[in-house]
């Protein structure tokens, strides 16, 4: 007999590419997903599964090195720090094709934060490319939405791991999937780690040419420690949100505890290493097997907690 699922999928930046290793183990064991809500990454993984159009945006990211990941973004290293993201998000919207969120074969929330009026906006309905841009707009790092006067932001702000949307949801279970976990990584994974340490620093160095080609000596270097001061800004910002958010998601998960929580260790990536998804979708894939033998043998593990 199929066992249906309401899924939640948490923020956490490029942790969340583990979110398609979990939904192909649930696939797998033959758990049938009948509604998503997802925030931040978890919108974007979530909004493509809904969409029938997950495999396409994994064999995209497959592909995705280091350096690949830096093209793909703009980042004002001599003044904020900001990222634009714009091709980021026009290769998101090519994919996805004018999709509504109302014609998606499964129900799908995502979770965005209105910094106008201070609270949660749903989307249900309307352009899922527009609801998955508000929804992963992390603020200080990526420009903001801005939609009939409003100015919205990533989901993580109020609510990291979007469970109430789930609650309407007729379904046999409610799992949902923390990408702020502080589980210890699994002893039995090991990542095939990719040396990316010189790659760092060539872009950097190269960056910083040419931002500063048109300056002499003495104020290159000087805006070559501006630009250093503006990613340990950027870093800083970076903890001081996920340690947020893991506070958030506690306080969340107490209101609205799922059956089965399926913890991601928050140590497994940083939020921005987006160049690493086939390794976070093994180790998806690997947490979610963990998880899911315990649930169905009626205990729990550190990797999957029954709450309800």
């Amino acid at each position: 007999m199929t066992k249906t699922v309401a899924l939640a999928l948490g923020s956490g930046g490029a942790r969340g590419y583990a979110h398609i290793g979990v939904l192909d183990v649930l696939e797998a064991r033959g758990y049938n997903v009948v509604g998503i809500s997802g925030c931040s990454m978890g919108a974007v993984i979530g909004g493509f599964y809904c969409a029938g159009k997950l495999p396409l945006f994994r064999e995209w990211v497959g592909k995705l090195g280091y350096l690949d990941v830096l093209k793909l973004v703009d980042v004002s290293l001599l003044s904020s720090g900001v990222i634009r993201g714009d091709r980021v998000f026009s290769m998101i919207s090519e994919l996805l094709e004018d999709c509504l969120i109302e014609d998606l074969d499964i129900p799908f929330t995502a979770v965005a934060t209105d910094m106008t009026a201070k609270k949660e906006i749903w989307f249900q309905r309307g352009s899922l490319d527009l609801a998955i841009r508000a929804s992963a707009a992390i603020p200080s790092i990526l420009h903001p939405v801005k939609m009939n006067g409003r100015t919205l932001v990533d989901g993580g702000v109020l609510n990291p791991l979007p469970i109430s949307p789930c609650i309407s949801i007729h379904a046999d279970y409610l799992f949902a999937v923390d990408l702020n976990s502080d589980a210890a990584m699994p002893d039995d994974f090991v990542f095939a780690r990719e040396d990316t340490g010189q790659q760092k620093r060539d872009w950097f160095n190269s960056v910083v040419d040419k931002a500063t080609s048109w300056l002499d000596s003495k104020r290159r270097a000087d805006a070559s420690s501006h630009v250093d001061e503006n990613i340990g800004k950027l870093e800083m910002m970076n903890q001081m949100f996920e340690t947020m958010q893991l506070s958030l998601t506690r306080f969340k998960t107490a209101a609205y505890p799922p059956d089965l929580m399926i913890n991601m260790p928050i140590e497994s990536c940083e939020m921005y290493e987006f160049y690493r998804a086939k390794e976070m979708i093994e180790l998806g894939r690997h947490i979610a097997e963990k998880a899911l033998d315990a649930f169905e043998q009626g205990s729990c593990s550190p990797y999957g907690q029954r709450m309800a």
